[in-house]
């Protein structure tokens, strides 16, 4: 049996749409309990090839989720989902998911240099499922890592943005809450690790059972285009995701703490977005004999 733990929020018009689209559409029932003075939802998913059922709860809390620090300590479920609003500077329609946590200083929640486990083949399954649900005038992507709040179970983030008109969009708010639930669906729990895994140029395809290698992505732009590429197009689970602008944070224990809790197998490097950091990143790579994999090369 698996627990699984989604959180929306009072004080986030898109968590809110999200929420009431899962309540809506699919079968959620409302629990004789609350959570913070609201009512919890839940719907159990059976697995028909054996007795491993997930039980999904949806929590709805009254702050900021952001900066919700430990509420794992408070749930109790094995994987925490957030579905939340995205807020960017350019007013595009936009689906994002992505690892939480700070390689840097902690502005908006979380702990300095701190991150989150994240499940990267759940992470995986939602972003291709948003990609294969999205319409106009949406685009799917991931994001870096970023944000709060801290906690010590696996979780992520799943977002609508990217401003207050696509916030309050119904069907935005669908076709996220049909994604989730169709990953949901799909995940087993975490990564079967494909022993046979094929590293060579354009020979890594998406296995639909779950048999996903984990990674790590250093570098380029916070709306990553080497990630979203790895996701879409092999069969690598993208975990956490390390932007250019954070770069200068990275040293040898925020590699170790990275690649631990999305359990990389490597690190791929956006080779094009390094900048000034490349020759430092590669070093401490090689002198530390983290394997790394240049994007260049590998697709």
């Amino acid at each position: 049996m698996m627990d699984i733990a989604i959180i929306s929020s009072t004080k986030d018009i898109a968590s809110t749409n999200i929420r009431e689209n899962l309540i809506s559409n699919f079968k959620f029932n409302k629990l004789d309990e609350q959570f913070d003075n609201n009512n919890i939802f839940q719907l159990i998913i059976h697995n028909k090839n054996n007795d491993s059922n997930k039980i999904i709860k949806m929590y709805t809390i009254s702050s900021e989720l952001i900066f919700t620090d430990n509420l794992d300590k408070k749930i109790n479920s094995d994987i925490f989902v957030f579905i939340s609003k995205h807020r960017a500077q350019e007013d595009r329609a936009s689906l994002t998911c992505h690892a939480i946590g700070n390689f840097g200083n902690a502005e908006h929640g979380g702990k300095d240099g701190a991150l989150c486990c994240s499940n990267s083949i759940l992470l995986k399954n939602i972003f291709l499922e948003l990609n294969k649900n999205t319409e106009e005038p949406y685009e799917a992507t991931l994001e870096a890592t970023h944000h709060g709040p801290f906690m010590e179970k696996p979780v992520l983030f799943v977002e609508l943005g990217s401003n207050e008109k696509y916030w309050k969009d119904r069907n935005g708010g669908f076709i996220v809450a049909k994604s989730l639930m169709g990953a949901l669906e799909k995940f087993d729990g975490f990564a079967t690790i494909n022993k046979n895994f094929n590293n060579k140029k354009n020979e890594s395809k998406i296995n639909e059972k779950n048999n996903y290698e984990s990674i790590f992505v250093v570098g380029g732009s916070h709306y990553n285009h080497v990630a979203n590429k790895a996701m879409l197009q092999s069969n690598l689970a993208v975990g956490h995701i390390c932007a250019k602008y954070n770069l200068e944070s990275l040293d040898k224990d925020l590699f170790k703490q990275a690649m631990e809790k999305c359990n990389a197998k490597f690190v791929l490097l956006d080779w094009k977005g390094l900048g000034k950091e490349k020759k430092r990143i590669v070093n401490l790579l090689e002198e530390n004999k983290i394997l790394y994999k240049r994007s260049d090369k590998f697709f």
